[in-house]
């Protein structure tokens, strides 16, 4: 998630596991201070754009390593704080904090390699949005309202904003599941194990779902609103098809920067020829054209490819049009997202007349860790 709320969640878990034992704003602190330090990883440049993407969400949010570190962090606390009776409550913070941060991450679609040095598996519930405001603004709501509060029970209110958020993020994964099983039920998705269908919120919202179908030599991309039915019961889900290059997946299949973008999405990938460079993209991340995560591994030369030291692709979705489309689209709009060309519309829709216009060679980006 991002960096705000980890921190608010770290303050508010830091306020709750402190009580009444320490001023609410040095538990707030502590807290914050806590559930950010897991994310200091982004500051480790591991050599180029791939490895500063896979290793991201590593040893620091493993829950081994964290349980290891809790006491010895939680022992500066009460040093530095002169509170060594309270040791066991900086203890508990800490690991609270701690775990708290990386559960809510592997509720995100990245991938959150919890269970390091047992195993390197990148847990990804995909359930919530990196960036969900319903999920934040009640644990700031409420950890405002204890700082600012005189009242004896103002605690209640840290508490009331806990328990709020800990309900949006349950009722994401019922959501997630429900959007699973309609899509399940469609034809397109049919022949398909559960492994090759992704369904993950949109941006800011658990309304509207983003589904993904794949197939060897393509994939299949649709939305899914929670309100379609109420604006337009019969109408069908829709997908569009963009193709993931099988030729360029044979031909690349022993170069170990794609495979490690193959392992760590799960599959979930595509490939495009530019005509210089080959170059992979991670789908669960983004929307058809716009991806957060592609690169560049290898270059025309001669045959075979040459691989190249990885450059990161940027692609950006603009900000007018996606919000314009993100809001029609979960009222249960049928409007074509930006870049995609016009759809038939029901009477009285529109699509955003927006047109992309990439620009391959100033898209390139050098080596540089994740901001």
């Amino acid at each position: 998630m991002d960096s705000v709320t980890q921190a608010a969640l770290g303050a508010a878990v830091g306020v709750a596991a402190m009580g009444r034992t320490r001023p609410v704003w040095q538990s707030a602190l502590a807290g914050a201070v806590i559930g950010t330090l897991p994310d200091l990883d982004v500051f480790i440049d591991e050599g180029d754009p791939i490895r500063n993407m896979v290793l991201h969400r590593a040893e620091t949010h493993a829950l081994f390593w964290q349980m290891l570190a809790a006491p010895v962090i939680a022992g500066v606390l009460a040093l530095v704080t002169r509170t060594g009776a309270l040791f066991g409550r900086w203890w508990l913070l800490v690991l609270l904090g701690l775990f708290t941060h990386s559960i809510l991450d592997a509720m995100t679609v990245y991938g959150t390699q919890l269970a390091l040095p047992f195993s390197s598996h990148p847990f990804g519930l995909g359930s919530l949005y990196i960036i969900d405001p319903m999920y934040t603004l009640p644990l700031l709501l409420g950890l405002i309202l204890a700082l600012l509060l005189r009242a004896p029970n103002r605690l209640r209110w840290n508490a009331a904003g806990l328990t709020v958020s800990a309900i949006y993020a349950v009722w994401s994964v019922g959501a997630q599941a429900l959007v699973t099983n309609r899509v399940q039920a469609v034809p397109e998705a049919r022949p398909l194990s559960p492994d090759r269908i992704l369904v993950t919120p949109t941006p800011f919202n658990t309304l509207l779902w983003r589904v993904v179908l794949l197939h060897d030599d393509h994939y299949q991309e649709g939305f899914y609103s929670l309100l379609d039915p109420l604006r337009e019961p019969s109408r069908p889900m829709r997908f569009e098809k963009f193709q993931r290059r099988d030729d360029l997946d044979r031909r690349t299949r022993d170069f170990a920067d794609a495979n490690l973008i193959r392992a760590f999405s799960k599959g979930f990938y595509s490939l495009a020829d530019d005509g210089r460079h080959i170059q992979i993209t991670d789908l669960r991340m983004g929307q058809h054209p716009y991806y957060a995560f592609s690169f560049a591994f290898a270059e025309h030369h001669s045959e075979p490819l040459v691989p190249i030291t990885p450059l990161r692709i940027t692609n950006r979705m603009p900000i007018d049009p996606g919000l314009d489309w993100l809001w029609r689209r979960l009222q249960g709009m049928d409007v074509s997202a930006p870049g995609r060309a016009t759809p038939d519309l029901t009477a009285g829709e529109r699509a955003i007349p927006f047109t992309p216009e990439p620009g391959p060679l100033d898209q390139i980006e050098g080596p540089k860790t994740l901001g």
